[in-house]
């Protein structure tokens, strides 16, 4: 197995690259962003380096995948996480479920484990840290307790907020005073779709 010190200047410059951009984005980078970002020619000089770092057993790739560059050796473990839409942070949304993206994250960014992730539309929790653009990881699960930040889809709508159980039956809470809470009415079509388990916030 080859270290950092058995590489080229170059080698190891791409190397970190796209380790940092696994880390920082999610997403490993394309041929042509490491072309660029190594000062090289082409693509077709950036998969010889590639190819190369794979050989020897620095990275995988896997075959057929446009951004197919998975790091090795890494204690950090890697998720792999759909991309499935959007979600509102203000008025709800129609629900967008189709597979948009997948990205490689650490698993020490979630808790419990994320099932799938969805891109925040709006700025209605954004005292709770969660900002527009955000993509917010979601735990599947049909149940959740007062308090707990969901996404709930109402009257086939999806929006995330603080799910508020009482007497007078279950409010939607929004953490921006700009924005009223969302009272859930007896006979609407209401779901909890799961729970919210941590964010990534891309630049």
């Amino acid at each position: 197995m080859y270290s950092m010190s058995d590489l080229s200047s170059r080698r190891a410059a791409i190397l970190t690259f796209i380790r940092e951009r696994v880390t920082e984005h999610g997403q490993p980078p394309s041929l042509a962003e490491i072309a660029e970002a190594g000062g090289l020619a082409s693509r077709g000089a950036a998969r010889k380096h590639v190819l190369a770092l794979a050989e020897a057993g620095l990275i995988e790739v896997v075959p057929g995948q446009a951004r197919g560059i998975r790091p090795t050796g890494s204690r950090t473990a890697l998720l792999q996480v759909p991309v499935l839409g959007r979600v509102a942070a203000g008025p709800p949304i129609g629900a967008d479920a189709g597979l948009v993206d997948t990205l490689s994250l650490d698993a020490r960014l979630f808790s419990p484990r994320p099932d799938y992730l969805l891109r925040v539309q709006g700025d209605s929790m954004i005292g709770d840290g969660i900002l527009d653009g955000d993509l917010v990881g979601v735990h599947r699960t049909p149940e959740a307790r007062d308090g707990q930040l969901v996404v709930a889809r109402l009257e086939g709508e999806l929006t995330i907020k603080r799910l508020a159980r009482g007497k007078g039956g279950i409010r939607l809470l929004p953490r921006n005073p700009a924005y009223a809470p969302i009272e859930v009415r007896r006979g609407q079509d209401f779901a909890i779709e799961g729970v919210f388990c941590g964010l990534v916030r891309r630049g």
